[in-house]
């Protein structure tokens, strides 16, 4: 067996979060990992190891299972699945639906995955004309709630849009909400967009999603570490969050709510030292508490247009957010002497030259040269007892 039906395989035996299972793949390679479980005997430095790091019996659930018991029943149910596994047969199927399997050290691996370590994936299968590595050389992940609020599927697609027109890929996930506003929005930017699934890329899940994922396939790429066929679960969802924000530069919460699975992606970024951000909502809203506490926090930098979202990821000095200004006013080009001057010019009853030098604090020569001025350019009129400003003006 070669490393490549080896790694399909594996596909089929572990879920990928399984990091004993990491463990031994990265120790002994994928094939010999393989052997191993099909002889149903782990090389002896390996348990050692094992035995050394569970010694204090930590073992989640099952807190008090000795680490031998652990190790033998993990290691049951990985022969249990070998029996049903065909390598050749999954990687039949894949060419026969259109998909493509890549392993790490394939040209299309991309190689921030490496920063998952032990959860790095086996391999992955994609479905889409879009190069996966090249499409997340420069890419945001957008994510957010299911149930996304009209505001924030507005800002998801309005980011993932503007991301797009400026070269950087869109990474999400696929669901309703958030993620499917930011792929439309990276679609209609014309930009590769990847959709990271917690299924087989086969498998259309959600089903309304059907045409969205076809125009992601033609403009994007599907990607997944499930084998073929395989059904989503909700702990699949959470697993494939890892690759969500370890493929992107960083990643951007736009709608979540305290308890969430954009919650979840934003701590595995935070791990891999990728850049997080969150966009505010109102305060009011459960969807955007998430993101709040986030901010509120210091985990998450505010970004509120995706001009800022690029500046966080971007090249340091070359993608500044332009400095959000308030409007210029017409009285914003006068000279600091004329704006005295009107500044003492009363709205209503008139004031004599001498009065509105009193008040601005100049003298009477500069006063009347002033108003001459503010009267030509339509901010002050002279009335029966001197000046005022004009009604309507600038």
């Amino acid at each position: 067996m070669n490393d490549r039906l080896a790694r399909v395989s594996l596909m089929r035996l572990a879920e990928p979060d399984d990091t004993v299972m990491g463990r031994l793949v990265a120790a002994y390679g994928p094939e010999a990992a393989v052997a191993q479980i099909r002889a149903g005997r782990l090389d002896p430095e390996f348990v050692r190891w094992f035995a050394d790091v569970h010694r204090n019996g930590s073992g989640g659930a099952r807190g008090r299972e000795e680490p031998m018991e652990r190790l033998d029943r993990l290691l049951a149910s990985w022969s249990a699945r070998l029996e049903g596994t065909d390598p050749g047969r999954d990687l039949a199927e894949g060419e026969r639906t259109g998909a493509r399997l890549i392993t790490p050290g394939s040209p299309e691996w991309p190689t921030q995955l490496d920063d998952l370590e032990e959860l790095r994936p086996r391999a992955l299968w994609l479905w889409g004309e879009a190069n996966l590595r090249l499409s997340c050389v420069r890419s945001v992940a957008v994510v957010g709630s299911r149930a996304a609020t009209p505001y924030g599927a507005h800002i998801a697609a309005e980011f993932g849009a503007e991301l797009g027109s400026r070269g950087y890929g869109v990474v999400s996930g696929g669901a309703y909400g958030i993620d499917g506003a930011a792929h439309r929005g990276a679609l209609a930017g014309g930009t590769p967009t990847v959709a990271v699934l917690a299924c087989g890329v086969d498998v259309t899940y959600p089903s309304a999603h059907h045409d969205l994922f076809a125009a992601v396939r033609e403009q994007g790429v599907l990607v997944s570490e499930c084998p073929m066929g395989v059904r989503p679960t909700r702990p699949r969802f959470l697993i494939r969050n890892r690759l969500i924000a370890a493929l992107s530069r960083g990643t951007v919460i736009v709608e979540a709510a305290v308890r969430s699975g954009a919650i979840n992606t934003a701590g595995h970024a935070v791990a891999l030292n990728r850049h997080l951000a969150a966009v505010p909502g109102p305060v009011t809203s459960d969807t955007s508490a998430g993101c709040h506490r986030l901010i509120r926090q210091g985990a998450a930098t505010c970004v509120t247009t995706p001009e800022e979202m690029i500046e966080l990821v971007g090249t340091i000095g070359d993608d500044l957010a332009p400095e959000l200004r308030g409007p210029v006013l017409p009285r914003d080009t006068l000279s600091a002497e004329l704006r005295r001057v009107l500044e003492a010019v009363p709205a209503r009853t008139g004031a004599g030259p001498a009065t509105i030098a009193v008040t601005a604090g100049v003298d009477l020569e500069t006063v009347l040269s002033c108003l001459g001025g503010l009267a030509a350019a339509g901010y002050v009129e002279r009335v029966r007892r001197g000046w005022r400003l004009r009604p309507g003006g600038p």
